[in-house]
């Protein structure tokens, strides 16, 4: 029974979204697979993405970065979270080593984590990881140029070294790393299930229905101040607790997310893989925000823009509820070709001989 171990990143719910329909078709691949799963988001919320049997470990191996809101970084509280995590690597290195010997693991996965990847390496262990990003890239953005930073971040690039490293469509650049193979698109097809949408919020058949979706890190926005938008209705989080008719929530829906993301006309949301991609390949308009500063929004964009009837708002716009004209734009324009996720079969069929060689 091969054993696979796979530490999934809990900073917001991308990273969950990349790695669990390739873990899916692993499973299918290897039906006597023993997967591990460690990752900080709750259990509940790992089995919306994830169809096999598992064992949890709750906590996290990375922090990614400290957010204040989906859209912003506490930079300050960040570096001294790196500061604290590399005060001893070679220590948490070890231990790392230790716990895959202790779970008897016969490679590791990770999305996108680093400490598993120099501890398989110390443990004599092949490991992979899989993401758009890495976050030694995204360290030396923010704080490359710092006095203390050039230690931290050769620790992080040859953890990240030492590892095969499957970048997916659309993905940064990574030329800092050796051993990296390009993938296709990663993303969950959901099952169109708009009659039942639309009975469930009560909207008619020309009414537009529009899902609020801004990833895993807490944000509220101000929708009680949003103007009516004539035959649309909005799904947003049971925590931003709506109150007009013309919003529900998305728990109320009670449907997975991937199959609700297809049912509706369009997406409101920042630039982040999971959501990118699964729209474009559902074939769902998308609203977005930049994001502060985040070296990894410009080649999600302009991938959108070729794969999706997508439209930029600002941050007054989006605050404001200021999205009328952002969302016609985006329904009145022509369709392009679905993209097609083909990245899942190539990463599963890698982790599948690896794991069985």
């Amino acid at each position: 029974m091969p054993h696979l171990f796979a530490d999934i990143s809990s900073h917001g719910f991308g990273h969950l979204a990349q790695a669990a329909p390739v873990l899916n078709r692993l499973a299918e691949l290897i039906p006597d697979l023993h997967l591990t799963v460690r990752c900080g988001l709750p259990l509940a919320r790992l089995q919306q993405r994830l169809t096999l049997t598992l064992d949890h470990l709750p906590t996290a191996s990375d922090f990614g970065y400290v957010m204040i809101d989906a859209l912003r970084i506490d930079l300050a509280t960040t570096a001294q979270a790196y500061r604290a995590a590399h005060t001893d690597f070679p220590t948490r290195v070890a231990a790392e080593a230790r716990l895959l010997r202790e779970l008897a693991v016969d490679a590791v996965f990770t999305d996108v984590a680093y400490l598993p990847l120099a501890g398989a390496a110390q443990a004599g262990l092949p490991a992979v990881a899989m993401c758009s990003l890495n976050w030694a890239d995204l360290y030396a953005h923010y704080f490359g140029r710092e006095s203390w930073a050039t230690p931290i971040h050769a620790e992080m690039l040859a953890a990240y070294q030492q590892a095969t490293f499957l970048r997916t469509t659309p993905g940064m650049p990574m030329p800092a790393l050796e051993k990296v193979i390009d993938l296709g698109p990663v993303a969950t097809l959901g099952e169109d299930r708009r009659g039942e949408l639309q009975q469930k919020v009560g909207a008619g058949g020309t009414a537009r229905i529009v899902l609020v979706a801004l990833g895993g890190i807490p944000t509220e926005l101000p929708i009680t101040d949003w103007p009516v938008q004539p035959e649309t209705y909005w799904l947003v989080p049971a925590a931003w607790r709506p109150a007009r008719a013309d919003f529900h929530t998305i728990e109320s829906c009670n449907l997975p997310f991937a199959d609700l993301l297809r049912s509706v006309d369009a997406v409101v949301t920042k630039p982040g893989y999971g959501t990118f991609t699964e729209a474009a390949c559902n074939g769902t308009a998308v609203i977005y925000q930049r994001r502060e500063d985040w070296p990894e929004q410009d080649c999600l964009i302009d991938w959108l823009e070729v794969n999706a009837r997508c439209t930029e708002v600002s941050a007054n716009a989006l605050v404001a509820g200021d999205l009328g004209a952002a969302l016609h734009h985006c329904l009145a324009s022509p369709l392009p070709p679905l993209p097609t996720p083909k990245g899942i079969d190539t990463a599963a069929g890698f982790l599948a001989d690896l794991l069985q060689t």
